[in-house]
């Protein structure tokens, strides 16, 4: 590695204590300068000598503290030894720069500083940034991962309300260039009151502006949720906006401060603390099967790696506020983080004694977003709603890095991913929700013969993950009045329109099923059927392992599954789940850790991963449609029916709230954020808008100008070409010989060498927990290991430790008594069957039937796994304990149900009744003599039957109610004695028709 060329001046080394110690003469001068009358003009060196004397200890030493300056910030030591009880490595809060002051005397000359350009080698990434700001600047001081070098940027806040003026300085300084830099600010502020710290961020969103001036988002807070190759991925647990106004002016204009103030209370409508995530070094925004084959595709032309367009991607949510930054900086993602937004969980598991990483990323697009029933459908542009990319990575997690022993860059073999999409029909469709329908009406609004949104939908799926599309549609087929089959139909012939053009191999495959009735049958399995379309999807699409091309084949996936529901989110996150599983079983046994790709259901391994995707859904639910998951994997499996029925209530009762009074307001949020709105003068307001669909759609003037695509030609066979992995891993050309740092340099992020930490801060440590998951003890307490082969009994009872019995006084009664659970005074009969309550995740054994003088029995004993049921004969004595013991009864029995062997012989009787019916009679058909009807024609007696006859007053009656008149509609004079007009006649005399009450006070 070739050594850094000094920055104007001659580089000398001096010998300290065997050490070479770098000195420098003449100083390069600061690209931003110096504020203030006592700095002279912005050309001031910023640097000058700092002291003549060769020792380091004295170059290094910290001047005293000046009296306008805030007090040394605490060391990163002692923070981190502060901060014991916090959950990462690094607290959720960032630390400030360490800066220490100089005294008010004239520059001296700093000899044998280095400086390094951006883009050279050992230049990191900032990872932590220090907000200072004096009257007319912020200053943003950025560290690299190690706290060694640092940089900064300079934001004007006195630059015209319509620009941002930003200066960004390319030089690279040390933490002492840095801090005598800020002392050189602060002297040259001091008459406007100096340089102050505003805040510790540890990254830049971006820049936004409404109607003045720009603002600056922050991330203030984040927190470690995954890592991948050595990275970490974090989420954004607070953010701060910053006016970038001047300290003591408002450049607002009086009638503009009302105006900003709700554009600004309406972002703040939008929680940027949930499900946003981001990552300094790996490119969170796409698959990891595209950024290796990216990685290895610039060694194999032998040029370094490309930074990632973070403007076009459609998962990068922030794109609108990078706008800004991206005209105004060279290197912006050195300083701004784009952001996604979606789900990231991660767990280590051991399977069969190695230790595996399980990592599910969701990625909501920006791109036609929105909330439930006010984004439907497609946009012209061929873009969805609630388009969401799922990516599942399974690797073995005893390897950090992308890389193989060799080294062989970007070789690892333990590393598989799967990726599958969801997304609304891509058809012109609404829903109005104005109306008290929690399921409105379904319209079509446009029907285009062509299927145009539906082609460009689909060649952007071409394009991102490449032939052929599974498409997995799962709305309903058979209604009483039409609704989602109207779509069914509809999107049934889109498909059919657009496979005729696609060559043979890369048609688009459809499977439509109605999961909704399927899982009201009794006779259907829903998760079988699901398990067997999930087989032949992931055998179409295959999945993505990488390899080095000699010992391990690398491969890739060529395909995707595409589920859709009408909302996707229920019966897609179930299906979405199933698939996941398949896949599963595949990614494991290709990394050599099960013989076969069958994964049963009832193992703790299945487990971990619904769980996981529990979570998922109830994420992907809560940002489209207000609520977590009403129907939940278990609902289709049908196990804990009585458990989950209330929470699905619960669930379904806040997700019509949310649609019909919060959605819009989440709804403008959205569009203020990514960009939909822009404000203009002279144009109507976000709030005031009747709709926002000329912000998602194209404008009708602009279609006259547009090239008309091909209908037949609609896609693009480039993106049918199958994705291959390239071969090379080793440098080439003018990269050979270049350390592993300089293309990954995942080694100080992930092991962050010098610094204090403990195990239980480490990620990679705490994602080995599982106590949040319902397995066996042994397991979440590390000391077993999880089994993907052997089935887990179910129900699965937790061992329950038996409580000391309570030192009270108790009266005895003479009817029998039990306890449960420490409470006492409960009696008990011969009737009476006591449960013991599990927890919900448990599922409940079928009903027993159990003589009676053993159910009796299990009520003093306890069923199995129950806790123990203490004297019988003791009883309530005062009327409180009698009401506690009705309680304790209703509960109890209805948890665990029994019955015994009367009530198991009705209930068998009452199951077999129709059986013994006859259809069709007659005088041919010799009577079954167990029929029932049989049974009770013979239990009446010849008496009863005779006296079963009609008097001649009954047949009277009868004749005059069945005569009707010439004008049946006319009541006559005659007609009002009549019985039947007894009401007509008392509405006659004014009183009501409607029978009324008395209405107790």
């Amino acid at each position: 590695m070739s050594n850094p060329v000094p920055a104007q001046g001659a580089q000398q080394q001096t010998s300290v204590n065997n050490y070479d110690f770098p000195i420098i003469t003449p100083l390069k001068p600061s690209r931003l300068g110096i504020e203030g009358d006592q700095a002279g003009t912005n050309d001031t060196h910023v640097f000058e000598q700092c002291s003549e004397s060769n020792d380091p200890a004295a170059l290094c030493a910290s001047p005293p503290t000046l009296q306008s300056n805030p007090p040394p910030a605490p060391t990163r030591y002692e923070l981190e030894l502060d901060a014991a009880d916090s959950g990462d490595e690094e607290p959720a809060t960032a630390t400030c720069f360490e800066r220490s002051t100089s005294p008010a005397t004239a520059f001296q000359r700093n000899k044998g500083a280095e400086y390094h350009k951006v883009g050279e080698e050992g230049v990191a990434k900032m990872h932590r940034f220090s907000v200072y700001e004096t009257a007319s600047k912020f200053y943003l001081v950025g560290a690299d991962v190690l706290d060694r070098k640092f940089r900064i940027l300079k934001v004007d806040r006195t630059a015209d309300s319509k620009d941002l003026s930003v200066a960004e300085d390319e030089i690279v300084y040390t933490r002492k260039e840095m801090n005598q830099l800020l002392n050189a600010v602060d002297d040259g502020n001091k008459a406007s009151g100096g340089l102050t710290l505003r805040c510790s961020v540890w990254g830049l969103l971006g820049f936004i502006r409404f109607t003045g001036a720009y603002y600056m988002l922050v991330i203030t807070k984040r927190s470690q949720v995954a890592v991948i190759g050595g990275h970490y991925i974090y989420q954004i647990d607070g953010t701060e906006l910053i006016s970038l106004t001047a300290l003591n002016a408002s450049r607002l204009k009086a009638e503009r401060l009302p105006e900003e103030a709700r554009f600004v209370s309406t972002l703040s409508n939008l929680d940027l603390s949930r499900s946003f995530y981001f990552s300094y070094s790996y490119d969170i925004t796409r698959s990891l099967q595209l950024n290796l084959i990216q990685a290895r595709a610039a060694l194999d032309q032998g040029t370094p790696r490309k930074s990632p367009d973070y403007h076009t991607g459609m998962f990068v949510w922030n794109q609108h506020l990078l706008g800004p930054a991206s005209n105004a900086l060279r290197n912006t993602y050195d300083w701004c983080l784009p952001v996604i937004h979606g789900f990231v969980e991660q767990t280590n598991v051991s399977v069969h004694a190695r230790l595996i990483s399980i990592t599910v990323i969701a990625r909501r697009s920006r791109c036609f977003a929105g909330a439930r029933f006010l984004k439907r459908g497609t946009n012209d542009s061929g873009f969805v709603a609630n388009d969401v990319e799922t990516e599942q990575i399974v690797s073995e997690a005893m390897t950090t890095s992308f890389h193989a022993p060799g080294p062989q860059l970007f070789g690892n073999p333990t590393l598989t991913s799967y990726v599958q999409h969801r997304g609304s029909i891509p058809l012109h469709w609404t829903q109005d929700n104005s109306g008290v329908s929690p399921k409105p009406d379904i319209e079509l609004n446009l029907v285009d013969p062509f299927f145009s949104a539906a082609a460009l939908h689909f060649d952007n799926l071409f394009e991102r993950y490449g032939a052929p599309i599974h498409i997995l549609n799962l709305v309903k087929s058979r209604e009483r009045t039409p609704r989602e089959s109207i779509l069914l139909n509809e999107y049934t012939n889109a498909v059919t329109y657009l496979n005729q053009s696609l060559p043979e191999g890369k048609k688009i495959v459809y499977k439509a099923w109605d999961m909704s009735r399927a899982s009201k049958s009794r006779d259907q399995d829903v998760i079988g059927t699901l398990e067997t379309i999930a087989k032949g999807i992931v055998s179409g699409t295959g999945f993505f392992r990488n390899g080095n091309g000699l010992h391990w084949a690398s491969r890739t996936q060529n395909g995707v599954a595409r589920t859709n529901c009408i909302d996707c989110l229920d019966r897609t996150n179930a299906a979405q789940f199933v698939i996941g599983k398949c896949a599963l079983g595949h990614q494991l046994l290709a990394l050599g850790i099960i013989p076969e790709e069958m994964i049963e259901f009832d193992t703790d391994l299945v487990t971990v991963l619904s769980h996981m995707y529990h979570a998922h859904g109830d994420m992907i639910a809560v940002q489209y449609g207000g609520s977590q998951l009403v129907n939940t994997v278990a609902t289709y499996r049908k196990v804990n029916q009585w458990s989950s029925h209330s929470r699905d209530m619960v669930e379904s009762f806040k997700r019509y709230y949310n649609n019909s009074f919060l959605d819009r307001q989440r709804q403008e949020a959205y569009n203020l954020f990514l960009g939909n709105y822009i404000y203009n003068q002279g144009q109507p307001m976000l709030w005031d808008l009747a709709t926002d669909y000329y912000l998602h759609h194209a404008d009708p003037r602009a279609w006259s100008r547009r090239t008309r695509k091909n209908y037949i030609q609609w896609y693009n066979r480039a993106y049918l070409q199958e994705r291959h992995m390239p071969h090379e891993l080793c440098p080439v050309d003018a990269l050979a010989g270049r350390p592993l740092a300089f293309f990954d340099d995942y080694w100080s992020e992930y092991y962050r060498p010098n610094s204090l930490s403990t195990f239980m801060k480490i990620l990679s440590y705490k994602a080995n927990s599982l106590r949040k998951y319902p397995l066996r003890k042994e397991i979440q307490d590390g000391t077993a290991e999880t089994i993907a082969s052997q089935i887990r009994p179910r129900p699965f009872q937790v061992p329950q430790e038996k409580e000391a019995p309570k030192k009270e006084v108790t009266l005895a009664q003479p009817s029998a008594t039990a306890t449960l659970g420490g409470v006492r005074d409960l009696p008990l009969n011969d009737e009476l069957l006591l449960k013991v309550p599990l927890p919900e995740r448990f599922h409940f054994p079928p009903l027993q039937q159990r003589p009676r003088a053993e159910a009796s029995e299990a009520i003093i004993n306890g069923p199995p796994g129950s806790a123990t049921l203490l004297n019988p004969e003791k009883g309530p004595k005062d009327k409180s304990a009698v009401t506690q013991w009705t309680l304790n009864q209703f509960v109890a029995n209805s948890l665990n149900p029994f019955v015994i062997e009367s009530e198991a012989d009705e209930y068998l009787r009452y199951i077999n009744h129709p059986s013994n019916l006859l259809l069709v009679t007659s005088s041919e058909d010799s009577p079954n003599p167990k029929s029932d009807l049989q049974d009770y024609i013979r239990s009446n007696s010849p008496d009863t039957i005779t006296q079963m006859q009609s008097t001649e007053d009954d047949i009277a009656d009868f004749i005059e109610f069945m005569s009707v008149g010439e004008d049946p509609l006319t009541v006559t004079e005659a007609d009002t004695s009549k019985k039947r007009y007894k009401a007509y006649r008392q509405w006659l005399k004014g009183k009501s028709l409607f029978k009324q009450q008395r209405v107790d006070a």
